[in-house]
């Protein structure tokens, strides 16, 4: 796990503000804040995030659904929508997109909790309250 690893699933799940997510990504290159991108749309995928989610994660990151990222993450199959928001270039789509991504990361892990973690499971990124 990754200090990267460790604030995505921070945010995600509320432990941290997003406010100080922003700060971090404004804060990385262009080339870092692709690939941070890449890796939340991986994350996203791997907690089984849906076609569904994207209404909710629009409301939840509080972007517009006019706005590029919103648009983008209801036009079809998730996992092709989130190679296309990750591809976005303009810092002000990226930080929108890093908005989006968090969010559905957190819609997903949610449902994946409740479903197939509510008894226990290995996830690291499931514990990270008892570090407290």
């Amino acid at each position: 796990m990754t200090e990267r690893d460790i604030l995505f699933n921070e945010l995600a799940q509320g432990l941290r503000p997003m406010s100080q997510g922003i700060a971090w990504f404004d804060g990385l290159d262009p080339e870092a804040q692709a690939e941070s991108l890449r890796y939340l749309a991986h994350f996203c995928i791997q907690a089984r995030a849906a076609t569904d989610d994207g209404p909710e994660g629009i409301r939840r990151a509080g972007l517009r659904p006019t706005h590029t990222p919103a648009v983008l993450i209801t036009r079809g199959r998730i996992d092709q929508q989130l190679g296309k928001i990750v591809g976005l270039e303009p810092p002000d789509e990226r930080r929108k997109a890093f908005r989006l991504l968090i969010a559905v990361l957190s819609i997903a892990d949610e449902r994946r909790r409740e479903r197939f973690c509510s008894d226990g499971c290995g996830h690291w990124w499931h514990r990270l309250t008892e570090a407290d």
